[in-house]
């Protein structure tokens, strides 16, 4: 990774891209730190506090806790990040966007239009509750709507700027702008991890207990990471066969190539939509003021879906909310494999080609092969995501650390960015080489 980053400093036209998306970064860690007029900035943080629960955990995260900061920034990017995943969704349902997604360049720009309008429409849906729900519970100084609008139409420019950014260092940064903004939210928390598990493990204790209590934690992050590496890289291929065929003259075809199906197909899709499902009941229950009995059957339901109840020695039954999480995790990461690879039109799409696997029968028998090694490679991937996801919930209960930003969620998300933007960089000094190469 070193290496790459030092041979692209070399080359100009990188450089100056690099050095572009880090000054855009900037503005965005600027903007993250500016409060919005008019609101409690400390609202969130004693909120949090008292509610004892992360629903907003991995939210403050990739937000760079720009969210308990109520700065203008507050909403972050993920009102684009929902709304991709909602135009994606809506692309496999409407017949209308499938043709115009495969209508080249021009589709996906009218796509891209959409996405954006989404964008601003959920982010001024989201800004208009935050502003009412909280509002009279302490998050404005003065509740009046002359405050509300001023919330409102500052969180949704906020959101709409992060997207600009977004957008302006994927066409003259590097990599891809949205996901290297949301690597950089994440990774700003790190400080404040890295100090609470300092005061958690390794404050008062002697040198010889801090420093293994300090070499445990790296070595843990350090496989946690490796893993990541493994799961976000792994990948099952289909070998590929061409026949031949008659062109003119001359015999064409004959090429062997492969289907890459990766281990886990899904990405970290199937932890957000299961984290958000998980814990939108408590959430709504704090934006009605948390008028729920606790000690009642619902409390106890709502409770258990919480993860920082799970893994507590003094309160066992809450973790069956952790068998809950699994099973949405693996759901979804089948639910999303299927609506975004298609064992049945790849197949078709192959015997059009004259492509077959060696072995299995060109059409439905190849799609039946494919649909059953796909099945067998997304539970593995599920099961590996759910791991990840785990060890952090697990170390947080047994040793009573509180809420870290820095999880399983986040790591994916680390992994996943670092290394796309690593082949980014590197493509784009393969084609400087070859443009010089040219040149020459």
């Amino acid at each position: 990774m070193f290496k790459t980053l030092r041979n692209a400093f070399k080359i100009k036209d990188v450089r100056t891209k690099l050095i572009y998306t880090f000054m855009m970064l900037v503005v965005t860690r600027i903007g993250s730190q500016l409060p919005i007029p008019g609101v409690e900035t400390s609202f969130f943080k004693d909120f949090f506090a008292q509610q004892n629960n992360d629903a907003f955990g991995f939210f403050n995260a990739v937000t760079g806790s720009s969210f308990t900061n109520m700065s203008v920034f507050a909403l972050s990017i993920t009102p684009y990040i929902t709304s991709s995943i909602i135009m994606q969704l809506l692309t496999i349902a409407i017949p209308k966007l499938e043709e115009m997604q495969q209508d080249g360049e021009d589709g996906r720009k009218k796509i891209a239009e959409y996405t954006r309008y989404v964008t601003v429409a959920l982010a001024l849906i989201e800004s208009i509750a935050m502003a009412i729900g909280f509002g009279g519970q302490g998050l404005l100084k003065e509740y009046n709507i002359l405050s509300v609008i001023i919330v409102v139409v500052t969180m949704t420019a906020g959101s709409a700027l992060l997207m600009w950014i977004g957008e302006r260092i994927t066409e003259k940064g590097v990599g891809n702008g949205i996901s290297i903004v949301l690597l950089f939210n994440i990774i700003s928390s790190f400080p404040s991890d890295a100090f609470t598990l300092y005061t958690k493990f390794m404050s008062g204790k002697s040198v010889a207990v801090a420093a293994v209590a300090a070499i445990i934690i790296i070595a843990i992050t350090a496989a946690i990471v490796v893993f990541v590496i493994i799961l976000q890289d792994g990948e099952r291929r289909i070998p590929v066969q061409y026949s031949k065929k008659m062109q003119g003259r001359k015999m064409v075809g004959g090429q062997a190539s492969n289907i890459p199906l990766k281990v886990n197909t899904a990405g970290v899709i199937p932890v957000i939509f299961a984290s958000s499902i998980m814990s939108f009941p408590v959430v709504i229950s704090q934006f009605l003021g948390n008028r729920i009995n606790y000690d009642s059957i619902g409390g106890h339901i709502l409770s258990a879906l919480s993860s920082s109840n799970w893994f507590k020695p003094e309160r066992p039954l809450y973790s069956i909310g952790l068998l809950v999480y699994i099973a949405l995790i693996i759901v979804f990461a089948y639910f999303y494999t299927s609506i975004t690879f298609n064992p049945l039109e790849v197949a078709n799409n192959m015997k059009k080609s004259g492509g077959f696997i060696p072995g299995i029968r060109p059409g439905k028998p190849t799609s039946d092969y494919l649909n059953s090694i796909l099945n067998y490679i997304v539970f593995i991937g599920a099961c590996g995501l759910s791991i990840v996801c785990i060890i952090p919930i697990m170390v947080s209960g047994l040793f009573s650390v509180s809420r870290l930003s820095f999880g399983g969620t986040s790591l994916i998300i680390i992994v996943s960015v670092v290394l796309e933007t690593l082949k980014a960089i590197e493509s784009q000094m393969l084609v400087r080489y070859y443009k010089g190469f040219l040149n020459d």
